[in-house]
C-alpha cells in the first residue's frame, strides 16, 4: 500500500475482534501469523473489484477488503493471492528466502531472479535463461511474482504445503485443493475458546477473474460468529461461500 496511508484502526485484528468467549491464539513475534494479523483493510463497505476494475459478481460473501493491490492483469488468483501475501511476508523479513515452485516442479528463487538467472517455458519445459540482472527492489520483486503467477497455480501450492489436521489450524494455513478447478483459501487468524479448544478462523481468498483479496464472511453462521468460522474437525467438509474442501485439505507453509 503507498507509504504513509497505513491505519492501526483499520487492521485485520482491528477490525475484526473475536466472538464473546474467545481470545486470539498467541502468535510468535516476526511470524507469517503476526504479520498477517496486521494487514491493512480498505475502509468499511468498500466493494470488491476485478483486476480490470469492474466489481465481483458476488458482493455477498465478503466482511472486508485487503488493501493490496490486485495488478491489471488476470494473474493474483486464488493460489496466487496466497502466494502474493506469503512472498509479502518473506519479501519484508530478507527477499533472498522468497522462492516458489512452478506447476512444473521448479523451484525458482527470486535472488536467482533478480541475480540474472532467469527462465523460458517452452512446452511443457523449463530451461534456464538468462535475463538482466537487477536490485532486489519492490517493484522488481512484483515481476518476479507475475511471472510465478503465470506458472503456479493450486497444484503446485498444494505440492508445496504440509498437510496439517484441522483441529491444530493456525494463522497462515490454507485450505487448498489442487487441480482445474481447484482453489484456495487463506487462514488470515485464529481465536481459540479457552475451556473447551475450540478454534475459530478469519478466512481470505482472491477468486477467478483476479480479483482484489477479501476476508470471507459466515454466510451461514446464525449464532454471531460474523466473520469467524468454525472448522469442525469431526466434519468431513469445510464449507467456505465458494468453495467447500474436505477436511483434510488444510495446509502449512514449512
Amino acid at each position: 500500500m503507498p507509504a504513509g496511508r497505513y491505519q492501526p484502526s483499520q487492521t485485520v485484528a482491528a477490525r475484526f475482534a473475536p466472538p464473546a468467549g474467545y481470545q486470539r491464539v498467541a502468535v510468535a513475534a516476526g511470524s507469517f501469523g503476526q504479520w498477517l494479523r496486521y494487514l491493512p483493510l480498505l475502509p468499511a463497505g468498500t466493494p470488491v473489484k476485478l483486476y480490470n476494475g469492474q466489481p465481483k459478481d458476488r458482493q455477498d460473501v465478503h466482511a472486508a477488503v485487503l488493501d493490496l493491490d490486485v495488478g491489471q492483469r488476470d494473474l493474483q488468483q486464488c493460489a496466487d493471492a496466497v502466494i502474493r501475501l506469503r512472498a509479502e511476508y518473506l519479501f519484508s523479513q530478507n527477499p533472498d528466502q522468497v522462492h516458489f515452485h512452478l506447476t512444473s516442479g521448479d523451484d525458482v528463487g527470486f535472488k536467482d531472479w533478480y541475480s540474472g538467472r532467469g527462465f523460458a517455458v517452452k512446452g511443457d519445459d523449463v530451461l534456464p535463461a538468462a535475463r538482466p540482472a537487477e536490485a532486489p527492489s519492490h517493484p522488481n520483486f512484483r515481476r518476479y511474482l507475475n511471472q510465478i503467477f503465470t506458472y503456479a497455480g493450486t497444484l503446485s501450492l498444494s505440492k508445496e504445503l504440509q498437510p496439517t489436521p484441522l483441529a491444530q489450524v493456525q494463522a497462515g494455513d490454507v485450505l487448498i485443493r489442487g487441480g482445474s478447478p481447484g482453489h484456495a483459501v487463506l487462514v488470515l487468524d485464529v481465536a481459540v475458546q479457552p475451556a473447551t479448544g475450540r478454534r475459530l478462523v478469519l478466512l481470505a481468498q482472491s477468486y477467478m477473474p483476479a480479483q482484489q483479496m477479501h476476508v470471507l464472511t459466515n454466510l451461514w453462521d446464525e449464532t454471531g460468529l460474523g466473520a469467524w468460522f468454525y472448522l469442525d474437525p469431526q466434519q468431513e467438509r469445510v464449507s467456505t461461500p465458494e468453495w467447500t474442501f474436505r477436511k483434510t485439505e488444510l495446509r502449512r507453509f514449512e
